[in-house]
């Protein structure tokens, strides 16, 4: 039997062969993936119009521009059109408030965000914009209520401001009810301690009604809360200033935003008005130029809390309207977090509204007015997104202006209020 053996020659061929071989899969192989990888990096981002939806804040559309246009710059081939919010075509990205009656038509933005980045704003603004342990939209800037002081008028008695701007709801009454409505000449009465428009969609004197620990929404629950002893506290709080101590005139609940606001600013007649923090450039420019007064701002009054409360609706907030291209969601997501980098929240600083993030603490360092507006926010409760808010709203502003009115007991509105709400889930 023979056995022949290959040479040598034979073998380094074959396996040259296999190694060449090896070689060309993994290079095609490698080749082919880059090319996938590098398709996926190069992919189009969306093209297109935006239309965004402004808001009624004067002010803040100047402020927006410019943001569009820097955008559109970052971003070629995006095209964002800023539609007035009394358009009947809905944009793609707006405003989202409690009023509104379907939730359904938002993106849910949780996926698009890395907690860090939520972490970002502030835990009681961000927390208000969930439904549903959803995140429906983006917090882009804040305003809030407080207690406008004529200095002038407080002077005219010798009554010293609040130190500080705070004060206990005992020293609130004691200072204002040296402004007891004084009939004279023509039994007009000349001046008023407090005042404050009594709108629905207002909650200019929730501060007060808060005062002893009340929460008009449960936001860990989302259920009306506004009942018991503490609600209850906090509402005969406000009725004593207007029926036993006569701080607040006999019209407190029938006058109107306007009228109450022109008796305040114009005819410098009333020594304390509860307003929005917008009014305040307002107030300032007008004591510059010499047509105004000195005035400064105070927190509300305190009560049983112990500490200063602020019930605000004031979020500017925008939602994304679900889209059936994903590179449009994700472009409008793109600029509501390009309106909240800390160098663009810091110029809200120049239309009067604050930031809606916690490491910006440089803003209104020469406004002390501001400032003390700002660290106020610390003590402010912010209405949920959550069903029905708006039949809730109108209910509890019937009962709590029927007591203001003399028509109904405290504890009698307090509690119809209560039912009727309840009323509503069944």
């Amino acid at each position: 039997m023979n056995i022949y053996i290959v040479g040598g020659g034979i073998v380094r061929k074959i396996i040259s062969f296999i190694l060449i071989g090896f070689i060309l899969i993994w290079s095609y192989n490698l080749f082919i993936n880059n090319f996938v990888a590098l398709e996926e990096i190069v992919e189009e981002p969306y093209k297109g119009m935006i239309k965004i939806v402004g808001t009624d804040i004067q002010g803040f559309s100047n402020w927006l521009r410019p943001k569009i246009r820097d955008f559109e710059k970052a971003n070629p081939g995006v095209y964002i059109e800023l539609t007035s919010i009394k358009d009947e075509d809905i944009g793609d990205i707006i405003p989202i408030n409690t009023r509104i009656a379907d939730f359904s038509v938002y993106e849910p933005l949780d996926r698009y965000f890395e907690k860090q980045e939520l972490e970002d704003f502030r835990k009681e603004v961000i927390e208000s914009l969930y439904y549903k342990e959803e995140l429906l939209g983006l917090p882009v800037a804040l305003n809030t209520y407080c207690m406008y002081i004529n200095l002038d008028k407080l002077n005219e008695k010798g009554i010293s401001p609040p130190l500080d701007g705070s004060w206990t709801y005992d020293e609130f009454v004691e200072k204002l009810k040296n402004f007891k409505q004084v009939s004279e000449d023509n039994d007009i009465i000349k001046e008023y301690g407090l005042l404050s428009p009594l709108d629905i969609g207002n909650y200019n004197i929730w501060g007060i009604m808060l005062s002893d620990g009340g929460e008009l929404i449960n936001s860990k629950r989302l259920y009306y809360n506004f009942y018991g002893e503490k609600a209850l506290g906090g509402l005969e709080k406000l009725i004593d200033l207007k029926f036993e101590y006569g701080i607040l005139p006999d019209f407190f609940g029938v006058i109107s935003d306007e009228i109450a606001w022109e008796m305040f600013y114009k005819q410098q007649n009333v020594a304390v008005y509860i307003g929005n923090s917008r009014i305040m450039e307002y107030l300032d420019s007008q004591y510059k130029s010499g047509e105004g007064f000195n005035f400064d701002v105070a927190n509300f009054p305190t009560g049983n809390k112990d500490l200063p409360t602020i019930l605000s609706n004031g979020i500017v907030s925008y939602g994304v309207i679900k889209d059936e291209d994903p590179k449009k969601v994700e472009m409008c997501i793109k600029f509501l977090k390009y309106l909240t980098r800390d160098s663009n929240q810091k110029t809200l600083e120049n239309i009067g509204l604050f930031t809606v993030k916690t490491d910006i603490k440089d803003m209104y360092m020469d406004n002390i007015k501001m400032k003390r507006l700002e660290e106020g926010l610390e003590h402010t409760q912010y209405i949920p997104l959550m069903p029905g808010f708006a039949e809730i709203e109108k209910i509890v502003h019937e009962e709590i202006k029927a007591a203001i009115l003399g028509d109904k007991q405290s504890y009698e509105a307090i509690e119809d209020a209560k039912v009727r709400v309840e009323s509503l889930n069944k």
